[in-house]
Parts: C-alpha cells; sequence; structure tokens
C-alpha cells in the first residue's frame, strides 16, 4: 500500500469502499458455510455509509489521527479479503472473528479523533463499533454477542494464535476491555474536560484514559491544552486521586512535559512540584513516574531551585538511587546531577548520604566552595559506613592538596574535615599515602603565629595516623614527637601522647621503644602525672603503661619513689576508671622479685587501696583493669615470703583472687590462680604450727578441714578449701578457654602434697574435679598435660578412683602416647599400669 501521504482522502475512501465491495462479493459468492460468510458481509456492508459520511467531513479529512485510523481501516478490509480467498471446505471462524474484532478497534480510532463530527455520525459509528467488537460466531454460524462454543479449526486454515482454556466463550478481561472502551466512546470531549475537573472518581478514571488516548492519537492540539488549563487541573487532582488515579495522571503530565517547553513551564508552580515530590514516597510504580517526570522538568533552573527547596526531596531521591528500580535510579541520578548545580542541594546530598556531588564540588569547584564543601564535612556527625563512602569516592586527596597549597581559611577547613574522616581506618591508610606526614609535623615545629590555629587539628590527625603500623617506616617520627612535647600547648600535648602511645604499643615497634627510652622518654613524659587536665595525664599514663613493659628493672629505676607515689595517689583518687587502670597497668609491669618496690608500695598502704577497688566493683566491666590487678597481687603472694603471704591474707587479698578466678580475663584469671597456687603451698605448714595455740580454747567446728585434717582459717592458713577456691579453680578446666588451665591445675595440686594426698583427691573427686582434669590433659597445652599426668597418678592410688575414673582416662592417655609430646611418655606410662592397661617394667615407652 503507498503512503497514506502521497495520496489524498477522496482515493483512500474511494479504495476502501472498493475493498469493502469486493470483499463483501466474495463472501456472497463463496460455495462455503454461506450463513457465516453472509453474515460476515451484511457486517462490511455497514463500513460503506460510515465512510461516506467521514469523507464529506473536509476538517475532519485534514486530521492525521483521522487519516491513521482509516488507514487502519483499509489494512483491515484488505485481511479480510484475503481471508475469504483462502478458505478452504470449512470457514476459519476465530479469524473471522478477530478480523471483525480489528475493523471493530479501528473504528474506534476514527471514532475518538471524530470529534467535529455530527452526533448522528459518532451515534453510527459507535453502534457499529459495539456490534463489531462483540461479535461471536456460533456452531451454527450465525454472529452472537452471547458466548457459545466455537467449532474446530479448520485443517487448511492459516491459523492465528491458539483459543485459551476457555476456548469459545468471550473471555471476562474482553468483556471488561469492551466495556471501558464503550463508555470512553460514549464522552464527549466536554464531558472529559468536567470530570477531569470536577468528576468522582470512577468518572476522573475514565475521563484520563480518554484524555491519554486523545493526546497519543494527536487528535487535541496544546491550544486546547491551554485554554482548557487541563495541566493544573491534573495537578490539582494529584494530590487527593486514588493510587491508580494518580500514576496514570503522571503518566500523562509526561507525555505533555515532552511534547513541548510550554508545557512543563505550567508545571513549574511550587505547589505542583510538592504535589508531585510526595508520589516519590509512594508505590514503587507511582514513584517511578513521579521521578521521571521530576526528572525531565530539570532542564528549567526555576525547577531545579524550588525541587531542591522542597522538604525531604533529595532524601527521597538518593533513597530511590540506592534502591532495585534501575529505571527510577537512572532518573534520580539524573536529577541529582541536575540539582547539583545548587551547593546548598551539594550539602543536603551529603547530609543524605550520597557524597559524590560533595567530592566533585572538593575537586572541581571554586576555592570558595571547597572551603563549603570541607567545613560541612569537618561538623557532619558521620558514622563509619559515611567516613568509608566519602574515603572511596575519593574526598581524602582533594582535602590534603587544600591542606598542603591553599590559603589559611582552606588549610583549616581541610585539616578540620581530615580530622573527622581520620577516624576511619581506611581513611589513615589514604592519608599516609597522600604524603600528609611530614607537612603535619612541619607545621607543628612552626613558630608562625598565624598558623597556630592549626596546629590542633594537625596534631589529631597524626595521633589518629600513629593507630595505624604504616608510621612506623617513617624514620623518627616518634623522636619528633617527643621533641615537640614541651613547645606545645595541653591540647597538641594530649594528642602527640596518644600518637606516641600507639606507635610505641604496634607489635613491631620494640626497636622504636629502646630508641625511645635511650632519647629519655620516661623523664620527659613523668612530669605529664601532674598535670591537672585528666585527659593529659591519663594519656601519659597510657604510654607510661607501654614503655614499663620492656626491661621493667631499668623503667623502676627511672620511676623513682616520689613518681611511684603520685601513681598510687592517682589510683586512690576518685579519678576515671581508664586512668587508674593505666596506673595500675604501670605497677603490675614492675619486677615481681623487686622488694624495695614492694616495701614501697607497702609504706604508701596500696594494697589495701587495692583491695578497696575490687572490692567496691569498680572493675566489673573492665578487663584490663582485672589483669593489672591480678598481676600485683602476685607480688604480695610469692611463696618464699610468708610474711608478705599473711600480711595480705590479712587485709583480706584472698576473696578477691577468688572472684577473680570468675573474670572475663584468661589472663586475670591465671593470675589470680597463680596467687592461690602461691599461698596453698604454705597451707599445710601454716595449719600444723597452729595445732598448739587452741589447746586452751578449741576452735569452731566450721574451720575444720577434711583435706588438711584440721582446722583452717582463710586469714592464717589461706586453705583454698575454706577460701571456696576450689569450684571456680575447677569451672576454669570445664570451660572452653585453656589459657589458665596450668595455673588452674597448680593451684588445685596444691591440694595433692604427699601428707594430704588421699583427702585431697578424695576432695577433688567429690567436687567433680577429676572428670575436668581428664579434660584438660586432653587438650591443654604440653605443660598443663604435664600437670594434669601427675595429679592423675596420684589420684588413681585410690581404687576407688581408678574404678569410677579408669576408663574415662584410659581413651585419652593411649590417644596422647601416640599422638602426644615425647616428653610425657613415662609418666603416660606409670598413670597406664596404675589402670593395669600396660606392665610397670614395660618397655614400650
Amino acid at each position: 500500500m503507498e503512503n497514506s501521504d502521497s495520496r489524498s482522502i477522496s482515493e483512500i475512501e474511494s479504495e476502501q469502499q472498493a475493498s469493502t465491495k469486493e470483499a463483501v462479493s466474495l463472501a456472497k459468492n463463496l460455495e462455503l458455510d454461506r450463513e457465516v460468510l453472509a453474515e460476515f458481509a451484511v457486517l462490511l456492508d455497514k463500513f460503506t455509509p460510515i465512510l461516506i459520511s467521514i469523507k464529506d467531513n473536509e476538517k475532519l479529512m485534514d486530521r492525521p489521527p483521522v487519516q491513521k485510523a482509516v488507514g487502519s481501516i483499509e489494512k483491515e478490509l484488505s485481511r479480510a479479503k484475503d481471508l475469504i480467498e483462502g478458505a478452504c471446505s470449512r470457514p476459519p471462524i476465530k479469524q473471522i472473528e478477530v478480523v471483525t474484532q480489528e475493523l471493530g478497534r479501528s473504528l474506534g480510532l476514527v471514532l475518538f479523533a471524530s470529534i467535529d463530527a455530527s452526533t448522528e455520525v459518532k451515534q453510527s459509528i459507535a453502534a457499529l463499533h459495539r456490534e463489531l467488537m462483540n461479535v461471536k460466531f456460533d456452531t451454527s454460524f450465525t454472529p452472537s454477542p452471547s458466548p457459545s462454543l466455537s467449532p474446530g479449526p479448520s485443517p487448511c486454515a492459516n491459523h492465528g494464535p491458539g483459543p485459551n482454556k476457555e476456548s469459545g466463550f468471550v473471555s471476562e478481561q474482553d468483556s471488561f476491555i469492551n466495556e471501558i472502551e464503550e463508555e470512553k466512546i460514549s464522552l464527549s470531549i466536554d464531558d472529559v474536560v468536567r470530570h477531569l475537573k470536577c468528576g468522582n472518581d470512577e468518572e476522573f478514571r475514565l475521563a484520563l484514559l480518554v484524555l491519554g488516548d486523545l493526546i497519543r492519537d494527536q487528535v487535541i492540539v496544546k491550544e486546547w491544552i491551554n485554554d482548557e488549563d487541563i495541566i493544573p487541573i491534573l495537578f490539582n487532582r494529584l494530590g487527593s486521586s486514588k493510587p491508580h488515579n494518580r500514576l496514570t495522571t503522571i503518566q500523562i503530565l509526561r507525555i505533555l512535559a515532552l511534547e513541548n517547553d510550554e508545557n512543563k513551564d505550567k508545571m513549574t508552580d511550587a505547589v505542583c512540584l510538592s504535589v508531585l515530590v510526595k508520589s516519590l514516597a509512594r508505590d514503587a510504580d507511582e514513584g517511578r513516574e513521579a521521578v521521571g517526570l521530576l526528572s525531565e522538568l530539570s532542564d528549567i533552573s526555576a525547577i531545579r531551585r524550588r525541587i531542591g527547596r522542597i522538604q525531604g526531596c533529595i532524601v527521597m531521591l538518593v533513597t530511590m538511587l540506592n534502591g532495585n528500580d534501575r529505571t527510577a535510579s537512572q532518573d534520580a541520578a539524573k536529577l541529582l546531577a541536575a540539582l547539583s548545580s545548587n551547593p546548598q542541594n551539594v550539602l543536603h546530598m551529603a547530609e543524605a548520604g550520597y557524597f559524590k556531588p560533595l567530592v566533585h564540588c572538593l575537586k572541581e569547584g571554586s576555592d570558595k566552595s571547597k572551603i563549603l564543601m570541607a567545613t560541612a564535612v569537618s561538623r557532619m556527625e558521620l558514622t563509619d559506613l559515611c567516613r568509608a563512602s566519602l574515603g572511596e569516592d575519593g574526598a581524602v586527596e582533594p582535602l590534603v592538596r587544600m591542606f598542603k597549597s591553599g590559603k589559611l581559611e582552606a588549610r583549616l577547613a581541610a585539616l578540620n574535615a581530615l580530622q573527622n574522616l581520620s577516624n576511619l581506618t581506611e581513611n589513615i591508610k589514604r592519608l599516609i599515602s597522600s604524603g600528609i606526614v611530614v607537612p603535619l609535623l612541619q607545621l607543628l615545629f612552626s613558630v608562625t603565629s598565624v598558623l597556630m590555629i592549626l596546629r590542633e587539628p594537625a596534631s589529631a590527625i597524626l595521633a589518629r595516623i600513629a593507630q595505624s603500623a604504616t608510621i612506623l617506616v617513617k624514620q623518627d617520627v616518634a623522636q619528633q614527637m617527643l621533641s615537640l612535647l614541651n613547645l606545645s600547648s595541653p591540647v597538641i600535648q594530649y594528642h602527640l601522647l596518644q600518637a606516641l602511645n600507639s606507635i610505641a604499643s604496634h607489635s613491631s615497634a620494640s626497636k622504636v621503644r629502646r630508641k625511645m627510652k635511650e632519647n629519655c622518654a620516661v623523664q620527659l613524659i613523668l612530669p605529664f602525672l601532674t598535670e591537672s587536665n585528666t585527659n593529659t595525664r591519663t594519656a601519659a599514663l597510657n604510654l607510661l603503661h607501654t614503655l614499663s613493659k620492656d626491661s621493667p628493672e631499668e623503667f623502676m629505676e627511672q620511676l623513682g619513689e616520689s613518681y611511684l607515689s603520685k601513681i598510687v595517689s592517682i589510683i586512690s583518687s576518685p579519678e576515671s576508671e581508664s586512668e587508674k587502670a593505666a596506673a595500675i597497668g604501670i605497677l603490675s609491669n614492675l619486677p615481681v622479685g623487686n622488694k624495695k618496690s614492694t616495701e614501697a608500695l607497702k609504706k604508701l598502704h596500696f594494697l589495701p587501696i587495692l583491695i578497696s577497688l575490687m572490692s567496691s566493683g569498680a572493675s566489673s566491666s573492665t578487663t584490663w583493669l582485672e589483669e593489672s590487678i591480678s598481676g600485683i597481687l602476685i607480688r604480695f603472694t610469692v611463696p618464699s615470703d610468708k610474711k608478705l603471704q599473711l600480711f595480705a591474707a590479712e587485709r583480706g587479698v584472698i576473696p578477691i583472687l577468688v572472684k577473680l578466678l570468675s573474670s572475663e580475663s584468661s589472663v586475670a584469671k591465671s593470675r589470680a590462680a597463680t596467687s592461690l597456687a602461691h599461698l596453698s603451698q604454705n597451707s599445710l605448714a601454716l595449719q600444723k604450727s597452729r595445732k598448739s595455740r587452741w589447746i586452751c580454747l578449741p576452735p569452731s567446728a566450721d574451720t575444720f578441714c577434711q583435706v588438711h585434717d584440721g582446722y583452717c582459717i582463710i586469714k592464717s592458713t589461706f586453705c583454698l578449701v575454706k577460701a571456696g577456691a576450689v569450684p571456680p579453680l575447677i569451672q576454669i578446666l570445664e570451660g572452653k578457654d585453656r589459657e589458665a588451665d596450668e595455673a588452674a591445675l597448680n593451684a588445685l595440686a596444691t591440694l595433692l602434697q604427699d601428707e594430704i594426698g588421699e583427702s585431697g583427691s578424695l576432695y577433688i573427686a567429690k567436687t567433680s574435679g577429676v572428670q575436668a582434669i581428664i579434660r584438660a590433659l586432653e587438650s591443654g597445652t604440653v605443660k598443663a598435660q604435664e600437670k594434669a599426668l601427675w595429679m592423675l597418678e596420684r589420684i588413681f592410688r585410690i581404687e576407688e578412683h581408678r574404678s569410677q575414673y579408669g576408663e574415662s582416662a584410659q581413651v585419652v592417655l593411649i590417644d596422647l602416647a601416640q599422638n602426644g609430646d615425647p616428653r610425657l611418655k613415662s609418666t603416660i606410662a606409670r598413670v597406664l599400669a596404675q589402670l593395669e592397661l600396660l606392665q610397670a617394667q614395660s618397655s614400650y615407652f
């Protein structure tokens, strides 16, 4: 068929009339099921008067939509002709129905486009349209609008798509579509406008559908859109409509916005945009259409300004940007890019967690814009996720460049921003790789007064950078910081002390620590213990604690009694727990065998202070404090000094040690068990020495100890049984952590000394300790296994214990004999011999 644009409407109409007559003639002359084809011919005959009436309306025929519609009719008539010519012994009933309904749809397009046609013509078109859309050929081949079974397909027909499950019946969906089309056809253009303005939900829905068809088919012109105020009407109804109507409304507005800029200009009203922004937060389809429309409008500067000011708009756009809907995400990205021309919008985006526009401003913006963005970063309450996002988007590098080469205001803004970002480990690595360390140190050494304001954030950044071991590759950084300590303000001193402690704490920093001590670091830091500022004093204590771990004897000499007294006073004062922990940590690192320091601590009444601190529960949430206290108590429980042990026991140290056995820290548990073992080693001797004193005054029955076979008092005989230490010691062996096993076994082993071996074995068995010892034998360290074997050898001297526990022990023993440490084999052999699983003189081992 030739292009309709190259022919006159009269030619088109004439051709269609000829096609109609030819199809009718073929239908009447075929010797095939004449009833079906005759009815089909009757329907086709009805096109002729309608086509003539359309042809006579010149104004109507000038419309491109009308030309398009009649072109569709011509195509369907040609299909009807081909269908009839190709029919064989039976007519293709289903295909005839399809062609008939397609003719009806094409006629519907004519109806939509015939706004200026007379009422009579429109009614004629509408009547034929309904008849065509409802046609159904039943088994007797008569057209019927009601459902009926259709015959089987012709084997020689050119079939279209096969029928659905309800073949032969008009589907419910088709019926619904036909009903809507009929309702749409019945609306005049005036009805459409009226229903858009004030129709109920259903009327508004129908009017939207008709309006959409009219716009898509180019039936209406922009003058009509303007004259009828269609765009303001649609925005007015948008806020109060039901969801499906809102979606259709936005879709129509998008079509209008794409047609011309004049339509876009009518959408710039702030109220209209606010209503549209609300749709961003509604269901996915509506939000997708809304962001699409806003994106299309964003090329207008007035709209960009107003969108950015609408509360919550940028937050919703960022949410859509990060959502799963690709189309919505792309439109949100486009809109955010358009809005980012305004610095205030960029800041709002950053507050919503979208930092790329801000980073772009840091890289490419004006000096003023860079300062604005850097200042914003410095003031934001950033989460680690936000810091990571800023770092990944590339914020660190341009900020470092600002600090290195900018003016004073830019340098300050950049440093403050970097200080905020440096709270994240990944950003610390970026700072170091950007080469900021040397410029920071140079700044701290500067005596230029104008630069003083930069030194505090610079020192804070250095403190953060020092947390990374990477800083150790920078030669003499620690020495340079030490030299700055006495030249700085209290805030800078605090940050430098933090930095030095971080550097010295790295596992690979032993050489740095040694060099710091050689450069008199301890003597330089000790005076900070008298600082009134708690933060500075705590930072100094933490650094001293770190330095005290190496060469404790040397450190003790540098500390001296005066500063030892100061540290004790800090522990006894109502200061922060972290400060006390650091101070106690220093004392826990002092050599245990240094009697001079022990005597000094006794004179300072340190032990009662320590016990009071533990008794008050101050350490309940600080494992570091518990570890330090338990370390110090070992000094007061060395087994070679019974007087010192008695001094400690009389001041209540044993209940504190028992309490520490239940600490969450394995180190604290191990140290407490070690102290209890030291004390228990002397229990038997102390118990004997007190027998003669109780002749005149009989002791209480509660003090009798079945293990020591005498009367025991905690403060004088240090008895583990009376102290209640045995159950928590066994609990350590039953737990998952193996670090404290050896110390716990050493403490329990003191109950198996030769003179009390049998009673001690019975007591350990009574408190379910044997199975716990076997467990330690199975999975403990070699030293713990050695001690467990030593204990089992004594426990299995009792027949009852061999009988009760031998079977469970032998499995572990045999496995250990085959796969364990060779040093254990001789002891394993003796225990297996006890269990009569191996001859005592066996050479197996």
